[in-house]
């Protein structure tokens, strides 16, 4: 496990940015396999410091015949433009949360279920077990092919412009932006708050003109996308899990040859296992940062959340939305849940 520190993070980013794709290349035939990898989060991240040196790696052993270009930031479109475009092989890899993916493969609104996962250790086996095998079959079946390992977004808390939250009697009344996610937008109307739906790249907008009051996500995303400048408060609520499915188009997939396509996949799960320490580590230094940058913090007690949820039906219907061999699923790792 490599150790993965604030100065380390910003070290890789000013690296990868002499090259607003990150990709120097260091063959000087050109590739049998050339292919585009998009994502929506920033340069600095741990996400996108970790691909470029598994694209990288994955150049060196290939002896060149593969090469990957990284556009972070959004730059190839929205999350739903670019999963359209993988779909139709205009992209050959990208990263998205589970959230946003369930818009195409609703299973996989399951591992952001709310408040059901503890700890990392709960996640890692729900999803490098049944669970993550069940949803990387039914994402195959969408012309996808998912990675086994999934990367780490964190565990999400929620921020806001003005009020602190202590109690789900807080979040109500509360607009607060969520991604193309109906899991999310039940949740936040479990809640008595007004979802509403916005795509990342318009978040800190959005949050600095008052069109949304808070938002839903992982402290690392909250420091990266610099929304501390528009946030000043922020529950540590940990109400849901999200991580980041590497995927690929099916058939640029099996373009590759088989040997190709082991070293490739081997190399970006390595590097999915290594981004998920970053994150936990990162995780552990980013209070401290936010608080340093004016953010206030407030640590809810969980259970009155669960029971809302609970009380509202939240857990029933999307048991019954996502069927009992997923439920059971994810039972098996997390606990019963409702």
């Amino acid at each position: 496990m490599i150790k993965t520190t604030r100065r380390r993070v910003l070290q890789g980013a000013l690296g990868l940015a002499a090259a607003s794709t990150f990709y120097i290349p260091r063959f000087a035939g050109a590739a049998e396999f050339n292919y585009k990898y998009s994502n929506n989060l920033a340069p600095s991240h741990p996400m996108n410091i970790r691909a470029k040196e598994a694209v990288d790696r994955i150049r060196e052993e290939t002896d060149g015949r593969v090469s990957i270009e990284i556009f972070p930031a959004s730059q190839l479109g929205t999350d739903p433009d670019v999963l359209s475009q993988l779909r139709a092989g205009g992209v050959e890899f990208f990263t998205l949360a589970g959230a946003l993916l369930s818009s195409l493969v609703p299973l996989c609104a399951i591992d952001g279920m709310a408040y059901a996962f503890p700890d990392y250790p709960t996640v890692w086996k729900a999803m490098d077990g049944e669970l993550g095998a069940l949803m990387r079959a039914e994402i195959s079946k969408y012309g996808i092919v998912a990675m086994d390992k999934v990367w780490d977004n964190g565990f999400h808390q929620i921020s806001t412009r003005s009020t602190p939250i202590n109690s789900p009697a807080d979040l109500e009344g509360l607009k607060i932006r969520t991604g193309a996610s109906a899991l999310q937008v039940t949740m936040c109307q479990a809640f008595g708050a007004s979802p509403v739906s916005l795509s990342f790249n318009e978040l800190y907008t959005a949050l600095q003109t008052g069109i949304v009051d808070a938002q839903l996500n992982a402290l690392v995303i909250m420091q990266t996308g610099k929304l501390y400048e528009v946030q000043k408060h922020c529950a540590m609520t940990n109400h849901m899990w999200s991580g980041f499915w590497f995927l690929a188009n099916k058939n640029a997939w099996e373009a590759i040859p088989e040997d190709l396509r082991e070293i490739v996949a081997k190399h970006l799960n390595e590097a999915g296992v290594n981004e998920r320490a970053d994150i936990e580590q990162l995780n552990l230094s980013l209070m401290d940062e936010l608080k340093g940058e004016g953010v206030e913090f407030t640590t809810p007690d969980a259970q009155p959340f669960r029971d809302v949820l609970a009380e509202k039906g939240f857990y029933k219907e999307w048991k019954e939305k996502l069927g009992e061999e997923a439920w059971a699923a994810l039972e098996a790792a997390a606990g019963k849940l409702g």
